[in-house]
């Protein structure tokens, strides 16, 4: 039950309301974009929404229960400061989003519907749909620790211990030319062996891409390619940094970065074909096998 102001209450109660819908998104990076399907700004509690009439809020879901609750948010990037390829390269990721009911004739009449982050983003052409995801999207997520062969810590945490700020795991470089839009010639390089930083992160440390991150599928021959593209085309020129990527067997944890102390898997434990085993009349069996 959302509590209403008194005189909120009573302009509802005409029927003849004057109501627009505020966003405010605050990315995880400190910077703040609020907008509003007002033809005009509009000032609501101290902040400044803009008038973005491209913007179209889809029917907000909500639940009492502990159901993920989801709605979107789609439009036409008319904004200068919501660019497309910001959003391709996801700086909005995980952003807080409010979607206040504002009375425009009076903005100090308004009633939060939702709060939320930013969580798939889909664009087609110059358009986009942002879809929100409710608090309790949270509860999807794992807690805890994972009982499974491959390790369930992050390259470089904490708990795994490796340090990536290491010459050994830690790599710079600059584009040479775009291959394709995800696929680059680079160098810088040419010390590492292949494929030492796929799963790895790249840091991008100029051009328009500066700030970004991404993540490396493949590398070698003087060449690197990502997941996924960039937000900007990348040029001749930009600089990254990348840093050595795992694939969480032990077998890369101790030959590779020399931490097998520190894996956080479960290599050892038994597989559906232990389970599945049987003794054999040609084999010894003495309690001694495993598989």
């Amino acid at each position: 039950m959302r509590a209403l102001s008194p005189e909120f209450q009573s302009h509802l109660d005409t029927g003849a309301t004057t109501l627009c819908t505020c966003w405010r998104i605050a990315r995880r990076d400190g910077a703040a974009f609020r907008f509003t399907d007002h033809d005009r700004a509009l000032v609501v509690g101290g902040e400044i929404y803009e008038p973005d009439t491209a913007g179209d809020g889809a029917a907000l879901q909500s639940s009492a229960d502990l159901s993920v609750d989801n709605s979107q948010v789609q439009g036409a990037l008319s904004s200068e400061r919501l660019s497309a390829a910001e959003l391709a390269s996801g700086r909005f990721d995980g952003a807080a989003v409010e979607i206040w009911r504002v009375n425009w004739a009076a903005p100090e009449q308004r009633v939060l519907l939702k709060r939320g982050v930013i969580g798939e983003v889909r664009r087609d052409g110059a358009a986009f749909t942002a879809e929100i995801r409710g608090l309790s999207a949270a509860l999807d997520e794992t807690a805890g620790r994972v009982y499974g062969r491959l390790c369930d810590a992050a390259v470089g945490d904490a708990r795994c211990g490796v340090d990536l700020d290491d010459p050994a795991f830690k790599g710079a470089g600059a584009i040479i030319e775009a291959l394709d839009e995800q696929r680059f010639a680079v160098s810088g390089l040419d010390a590492f062996a292949d494929d030492w930083f796929v799963h790895g992160r790249l840091d991008w440390t100029s051009g328009a891409n500066a700030g970004a991150s991404g993540h490396v599928k493949a590398q070698g021959k003087g060449a690197l390619s990502l997941w996924l593209p960039p937000g900007f085309p990348p040029a001749p020129g930009d600089a990254f940094e990348v840093r050595a990527g795992c694939d969480k067997r032990f077998e890369t944890c101790r030959e590779k970065f020399s931490n097998g102390v520190n894996f956080r898997g479960f290599h050892l434990m038994p597989g559906n074909d232990f389970v599945l085993s049987y003794p054999l009349h040609s084999e010894k069996n003495d309690g001694g096998k495993l598989s």
